[in-house]
């Protein structure tokens, strides 16, 4: 049975929230993406999911069945985190959650690479290169 697409209420729940954590209107687009809904089984599910940028990471919530969501942020590929949480029942926790892990890490990240750099001159193989501006 195919997952349900998100429903404009759910989608205009996760634009409030962003306009509330950002102050402006941010770009949520619609996507699919496959998943492994079943550990035990190497098939892969098609599950809608919103998408969106801002503050240099990538933020990713997917639907995998009704009122059950996924979540993750990423500034790359090799740099993907989650919230330590697999599944909620609720899109807003869900975001909300999402939105404060992302937040936590970003200071850390932004205090990690200020001492890095402070401390030494990136090497020319390193991969930071500056802040990104969105």
């Amino acid at each position: 049975m195919p997952v349900p697409d998100f429903t404009s209420s759910e989608t205009q729940l996760v634009s409030q929230i962003l306009l509330e954590r950002y102050g402006r209107v941010t770009l949520v687009q619609s996507a699919d993406v496959e998943l492994q809904l079943d550990p035990g089984s190497e098939q892969l599910t098609t599950c809608p999911a919103l998408y969106w940028k801002a503050l240099g990471a990538e933020f990713i919530v997917t639907k995998v069945a009704d009122n059950r969501f996924r979540c993750q942020f990423f500034y790359s590929e090799n740099e993907q985190f989650g919230t330590g949480q697999e599944v909620y029942d609720s899109l807003g926790d869900c975001v909300v959650t999402l939105l404060h892990v992302q937040a936590d890490h970003h200071l850390t990240r932004a205090s990690s690479l200020t001492e890095t750099i402070g401390n030494k001159a990136p090497a020319q193989d390193d991969d930071y290169h500056g802040p990104l501006i969105i």
